[in-house]
């Protein structure tokens, strides 16, 4: 089978970017179709895609794409269906954001759709707020509408969570299969007593200030992990047991979640969250918000504790909660195993072998019945 990938932009080496490095390493001779390629923020991590086939769609030369790619957000249904995909037998997109769901194939070409999320910005967001222009929520409704559309011409849809999922459902009106995805495990190690630890981006959309002020209330060390464009306010609201690092190698972390009590993850919208896998890899529990896709990870009063509601006394009771407790590093290493990348690679070989059955099935029947006349 002649097989593509599509990939929304390359900009960051993120989760997304985790999963298709894994998705390339399945089929390594697969080109990787994108829309822009950002070699300058990408640093070292570009050396990660050294020797990939990347093709970028002609949104690549559109001038600051790079920089103000969100500028550039109108333009989306013509980067994607400018992609030339009718040689390819299979095309696997793993779309967010950037709508890189949108390609065109043929009838007989099987899409499926890693999706890692619809776009909250067309999807979660009021159609009118009082500092967007008309102009700006006319593009808003009518990507919304062209992601709705592009998302009927996909055959099959994978996501990361039962959250996922369900939006999906509620918003496109396809099912999705849940296949989570692949995680590095360290797969040893214990908790430590000395610090609570965070660690992502330092965004509102976090929740950061939560974890921040229940730690700085209930008078606990909080080691905080992560850049972004919060961090000055934070720094703020910080009492003096907390800890700012920065960004951490990942060479690094081992010795720092051996110190840890527990991860918190108090943001109550995310979906699906690596570093609370990674953090149960190496022994440490997690207190996560129970609104969260968080709870389809952590297995609770086991291998961590969920927090009712997304407000500083409901983690500082859980907090409170957690202490007198004990936890297994062990269950929680167990637990980490299950969404180790092979454990990945195994469910979507068997997703997609299944899936090009069911796809063949129907042409196979319909050159049947055309011979027969």
């Amino acid at each position: 089978m002649k097989v593509a990938l599509v990939h929304d932009y390359l900009r960051e080496y993120g989760e997304a970017e985790r999963v298709l490095q894994v998705l390339h390493q399945m089929y390594p001779n697969a080109p990787v179709y994108t829309a822009f390629v950002d070699r300058k923020r990408l640093g070292d991590a570009i050396a990660l895609f050294d020797g990939w086939d990347l093709r970028t769609a002609p949104s690549q030369q559109l001038p600051g794409i790079t920089r103000y790619h969100q500028l550039w957000k109108a333009l989306l249904p013509y980067y994607w269906e400018s992609l030339d995909l009718s040689a390819y037998d299979l095309v696997i997109s793993s779309s967010g954001q950037y709508l890189s769901k949108s390609v065109l194939t043929r009838a007989e070409t099987l899409h499926v759709s890693y999706c890692h999320t619809p776009p909250r910005d067309l999807w979660d967001a009021p159609q009118t707020t009082g500092d967007r222009h008309w102009h700006q929520q006319w593009m808003q409704t009518h990507l919304r509408q062209y992601d709705f559309y592009a998302s009927q011409r996909v055959d099959r849809f994978i996501t990361n969570s039962e959250v996922v999922a369900r939006r999906i459902r509620k918003f496109y009106r396809r099912p999705a299969a849940v296949i989570p995805p692949p995680v590095s495990i360290h797969g040893c190690g214990e908790a430590g007593n000395d610090y609570y630890l965070y660690v992502g981006a330092l965004t509102p959309q976090q929740h950061v200030d939560l974890a921040i002020a229940a730690c700085t209330q209930s008078d606990r060390p909080l080691w905080v992990i992560g850049a972004g464009s919060e961090r000055a306010r934070l720094e703020q609201l910080a009492g003096q047991h907390v800890r700012f690092l920065g960004d951490v190698p990942d060479e690094a972390m081992a010795d720092i979640y051996a110190h840890a009590k527990a991860l918190l993850i108090p943001c109550p919208t995310a979906d699906f969250d690596f570093a609370a896998v990674k953090a149960m890899g190496h022994g440490v529990p997690v207190i996560a918000s129970a609104l969260s896709g968080i709870r389809e990870i952590i297995l609770n009063d086991r291998t961590g504790l969920l927090f009712s509601e997304p407000t500083v006394e409901s983690l500082c009771r859980a907090i409170a909660q957690f202490e007198g407790r004990r936890f297994s590093s062990q269950a929680c290493i167990e637990r980490a195993r299950e969404f180790a990348e092979p454990v990945f690679i195994s469910k979507l070989e068997w997703f997609i072998a299944q899936a090009i059955d069911d796809h063949k099935a129907p042409l196979v029947q319909e050159s049947f019945s055309t011979s027969a006349i």
